[in-house]
């Protein structure tokens, strides 16, 4: 197939309306069960979320596939124009632990593009924070600063952050939800971040797309592209930062001398 389907009409809105129902949603949850078993709240934040999300997409958008974290893979998906990619609950963890803001909800849309495909609008909700980024109106970006603040996960920080933030003098921040991590290089709270050691497609197309949108720097760590609707769901790392650092940060994270194996 080599023609380009293009974006329907609302798709941005779509996006925005899906991941900010899921996001009211689950904000509603957690104050109405804070006293909760912290591992009852996480079950059911992640059983709520993909519940809202399924039957918002299937009532505006039924002829779509969805790609999502919480529901089996469907191989259809493979062979589709059009193909949402969720993570109706991105930083479980987070959401289970009172007060934290770092989780997120991630709705994506893929569209097929001649033999490959692109993302083609996104959203990605932070409730605790009542914001909502999106790939049609991404936040204008502010001011680098030097040396380099570099979101990490809190629970396994990768090597190579920890290499990098050495070489360049750098601070890591930890930070729960790759859709938390990825905002805080939109709203300037950070300068880049760099993941490694197992994701999936799931957890970072929704804030690449608003990070592309924005201008923002995004790939694999050797720098090649980020490839979504493949076969295979994993996708094990990314960067993303802002334009002004990528290449000191990418020839950082590059250099055979100093590269992890």
């Amino acid at each position: 197939m080599t023609e380009v389907t293009g974006v329907t009409d609302g798709d941005h809105q779509v996006a925005r309306a899906a991941a900010a129902r899921t996001g009211e949603v689950l904000r509603e949850l957690r104050w109405l069960n804070r006293d909760a078993d912290p591992a009852r709240l996480r079950m059911e934040g992640d059983r709520s979320a993909q519940a809202c999300l399924a039957e918002y997409l299937a009532e505006v958008r039924p002829d779509d596939v969805v790609f999502s974290e919480e529901a089996a893979d469907d191989p259809v998906r493979l062979d589709a124009d059009r193909v949402w990619i969720v993570d109706p609950l991105d930083g479980t963890r987070e959401f289970g632990e009172v007060g934290r803001g770092d989780w997120a909800v991630h709705v994506a849309l893929w569209v097929r593009d001649g033999d490959d495909g692109r993302l083609a609008a996104g959203a990605v909700a932070l409730p605790a924070l009542d914001v909502v980024l999106t790939a049609d109106e991404p936040p204008a970006l502010g001011t680098v600063e030097a040396p380099p603040r570099i979101v990490v996960s809190r629970t396994r920080p990768p090597a190579e952050a920890v290499r990098l933030a050495e070489q360049l003098r750098g601070e890591l921040v930890p930070m729960g939800s790759a859709g938390a991590k990825v905002g805080a290089v939109l709203r300037g709270e950070a300068e880049a971040y760099v993941h490694s050691g197992g994701q999936y497609q799931w957890d970072s197309a929704a804030p690449v797309a608003v990070a592309r949108a924005a201008g923002l720097q995004t790939s694999r760590l050797d720098g090649s592209p980020l490839v979504y609707n493949r076969a295979d769901r994993a996708l094990p790392d990314l960067v993303v930062c802002r334009q002004e650092v990528a290449g000191e940060i990418m020839r950082a994270l590059n250099d055979r001398s100093t590269r992890i194996a």
